[in-house]
C-alpha cells in the first residue's frame, strides 16, 4: 500500500485541504519542482523559494 502525500504551502507549511482554493505550478525557472501555495499566501504576495534552484518569486 502506498502512502498518500498531502500538499502543503511552500511558504507557511499549512496542509492544503482539497476543497479549499490553492495554486500549484512548476518552478518558473527550472520546472523541476512543483510549487504549491495556499490562497492566503498567494493573496498577500508572500514570496516562495524553489528548493531545487533557489529561484524566488512573488
Amino acid at each position: 500500500m502506498s502512502e498518500l502525500k498531502v500538499p502543503t504551502c511552500i511558504w507557511c507549511g499549512k496542509t492544503i485541504i482539497p476543497t479549499e482554493y490553492f495554486v500549484k505550478f512548476p518552478c518558473p525557472n527550472c520546472g523541476g519542482v512543483t510549487i504549491t501555495r495556499c490562497e492566503r499566501c498567494r493573496k498577500f504576495g508572500r514570496p516562495y523559494k524553489c528548493p531545487k534552484c533557489g529561484f524566488v518569486g512573488p
